[in-house]
């Protein structure tokens, strides 16, 4: 049986070989979110029955390796933290900086609790600007407060 790191490392292979965008791979999937299909063919999340066995049709993908991208993975798995990748380091250089600011403005908004990673919904969008493109990433999870007992 393969592992998620060997499905996710064909997948990579395949959209390589073939000359595929995510976004493109994400429309042969189905009507989802391209957001959420790339993050399932990398390992972070799940895909239904028939969106893998559709991802398995355009990648060339055994029905073994399509039932992986059905399984819960184990997310956040970065191997180093910090993470040494200069993209997804500026993400942790953000949480770094501007996280206790995002902590206090939430609270003082909606209270004590949290931002839902699982009721979550995140848009990525090119902005284009004078001074050279920006990238525009929007975020909104539903606020779950603290159960007091």
């Amino acid at each position: 049986m393969p592992t998620r790191e060997e499905v996710t490392n064909k997948i990579q292979d395949e959209k390589r070989s073939r000359g595929l965008s995510w976004n493109k791979i994400a429309e042969g999937i189905g009507p989802g979110s391209p957001i959420l299909y790339t993050a399932a063919l990398l390992g972070q999340m799940t895909l239904t029955k028939s969106e893998a066995e559709n991802a398995a049709k355009l990648l060339g993908l055994s029905e073994a390796e399509a039932a992986i991208l059905t399984e819960s993975p184990n997310r956040g798995s970065l191997t180093t933290l910090p993470p040494t990748d200069p993209l997804i380091y500026r993400f942790y250089e953000l949480m770094q900086t501007y996280g206790t600011t995002w902590k206090a403005l939430i609270e003082e908004e909606f209270g004590d609790g949290i931002m839902s990673a699982i009721d979550f919904e995140m848009q990525i969008e090119r902005e284009p600007n004078v001074k050279g493109d920006r990238v525009k990433i929007g975020m909104s999870g539903k606020f779950l407060p603290y159960k007091r007992y």
